[in-house]
């Protein structure tokens, strides 16, 4: 198993919650945290544009993520939303065994 971050941003807390409870609730995250009040700035369609976000870090395995950016890209407002992920490459293993149980029944 290897588990994985996933990192996402949303429009708005309710937003943020919406994604957290389906990746939650369909097993595809073991745990999800809510970062309010991020500032960002970024390309869109030519031009800088600046403004608020909520970061969705998601705690997972890496054979999900197909999954979960299926479900997120669902459940988001954006045309093109972020979710990217990076390998949890050590950390207390308890944890890390956790990610894996909690997640087992989506792997199935």
């Amino acid at each position: 198993m290897q588990p994985i971050m996933v990192y996402m941003t949303a429009e708005s807390m309710d937003q943020a919650k919406t994604i957290a409870h389906e990746l939650i609730s369909n097993r595809l995250a073991a745990c999800v945290n809510i970062l309010d009040h991020m500032q960002t700035l970024y390309w869109w369609e030519g031009k800088v544009e600046e403004g608020g976000e909520v970061v969705v870090l998601a705690k997972t395995r890496a054979e999900l993520l197909p999954a979960l950016a299926e479900r997120v890209q669902v459940v988001h407002s954006y045309d093109c939303p972020c979710i990217v992920s990076w390998p949890i490459t050590d950390g207390h293993q308890p944890f890390l065994d956790w990610i894996g149980r909690e997640t087992a029944s989506a792997a199935g």
